[in-house]
Order: structure tokens, then sequence, then C-alpha cells
């Protein structure tokens, strides 16, 4: 495996029963590019970020992190060598402060012990950097507010700065616009390009709103009926034939994946 590949995945399979939902699926995510996973419903995209995160054991085939065969380590192994997930499951906490919840990942990363409720204040220079998170993700106005009064799209952010608080190498961004308005939309396009420019991590989305996946990607992998369909920089996918006839028998802008 290269230096400059993240994430390969070799020939994986898995099996529901007889049901196959992944097969033969081999792709490389090279460091620094942002890559989207597309396809229409029942393509096998949920199933293929379970078992890349860990959630599922490949029925065969190999998953490479950082040069390491990961294959077999559950989750929490996985994101202790840097592999995050989110979006999938709600990670933030709406009886605290936003802050807090940055806080919090901050703690655990760094191997100290608190007590939840009394201490998060004391590590004053993990707050200093909390706060530096959130300017990022364009929530520094928001430190001291509850999780709870949050509007939808800023709870989505706090989602991206408790990813980027555990210092991620590869985050998989589990449809990381759904259920936003326009605006939002826009908003949450705008930070996945920054963070993908300006820091080491490498990002890779699945997303059915094909105007986020072509505004951000730089490489664009298709599954199709659990296998891989196709593969390239989006004006290639864009015209490919293929991935057009499986999308609504050609109309590639209006599928919702």
């Amino acid at each position: 495996m290269s230096d400059s590949i993240i994430l390969e995945v070799q020939h994986i399979t898995r099996d529901f029963g007889k049901f196959r939902a992944l097969n033969g699926v081999s792709l490389k995510i090279p460091k620094g590019r942002l890559c989207a996973l597309i396809g229409p419903n029942g393509a096998g995209k949920t199933t293929f970020y379970n078992v890349v995160s860990g959630r599922y054991r490949p029925s065969s085939g190999k998953i490479f992190f950082d040069g390491r065969d990961v294959s077999g380590l559950p989750p929490h192994r996985r994101v202790a060598l840097g592999m995050l997930r989110s979006f999938q499951i709600t990670n933030i906490f709406p009886a605290l402060t936003v802050i807090e919840n940055v806080m919090a990942p901050l703690i655990v990363h760094q191997g100290l012990s608190f007590s939840f409720w009394g201490s998060l204040k004391k590590h004053k220079a993990l707050a200093a950097e909390a706060e530096q998170i959130l300017e990022r993700v364009g929530l520094a106005g928001h430190s001291g507010s509850m999780v709870s009064t949050l509007a939808y799209g800023d709870k989505r952010l706090i989602e991206i700065a408790i990813v980027l608080a555990r210092k991620p190498k590869l985050v998989l961004l589990d449809e990381p616009t759904a259920g936003m308005n326009p605006e939002e939309t826009d908003r949450m396009i705008n930070l996945i390009k920054e963070l993908s420019q300006q820091s080491d991590t490498t990002f890779f989305i699945t997303e059915h709103d094909m105007k986020v996946v072509f505004s951000v990607s730089e490489t664009i992998f298709v599954l199709n009926q659990g296998s891989l369909l196709a593969e390239g920089a989006p004006e290639i996918i864009k015209s490919d034939p293929k991935v057009r006839q499986v999308y609504l028998g050609g109309n590639l802008h209006a599928a919702g994946g």
C-alpha cells in the first residue's frame, strides 16, 4: 500500500444470509483528497460505510487504514487510530453547552481523567483549543449556548467540531446535509471545502444531494447493486452513460440517490 493512500479497500464483500450487499468492492482514497460515494437507493452505500467503520465485518476482503490492516478491528479501535464517522448517529449532548461538547472529546483524546460534570472548566488550555475548533466551523459566537437551543444546521456543525477535536486522519461524513435547508446546505458545502483544503484530514462523504457531491468532490465513486460501477473526477462521472442510466434512466441531476 502506498504511503499516499489513507484508505484502501480490497475486494470487499458483505453477505446477509443469501443476500450479497457488497460484491468485491475495491477502491483507494489518497491522503488529502476529498472523495464521495454515491449510488441509487439500495446500492450498498450504508453497508459499505458500516464495513469501513467497523460496525460490520466484511464477509471477505481486506481494509487497510493508513497502511494497517484494520479488517477485524471494532469501531472504537479504528477511532483510536484516527478514523471517525459522523452523522449516522447523533454525537452531541443537548444538555451541555457548545464548548463543553467539544471539550469532552479533547479531554478523552489526551487521556485525561475528569469528573464530567465538574471539571471541564478547569482545563483552560483545552477550552482555548475548543474555541479555535468552534471558530473553524463557524460557531465561535455560540460557545456558551446550550446545544438544545441551537438550530438544526448548527447542531450538525457541532458534530463536525466534535469529530475534529479527536484530530482525525480520515473522516467519513454520512449524509452531512440531510435535513438542511438551502442556506444551511451551502454553509456545509463551504465548510467541508475549507476543512479539506486547510487541514491534513481526509474527508470521504456519502450524500444524496448531487449539488453537494459535484460541488465538493475531487473524486467520486459510484456503487450500484453492491458493485463499484465507476470512479473518476466529477466531470467524468457526470458524462458516464452507465452512471446516468442507473440514476433515473439518465437524469443524474434529478436523482435523489
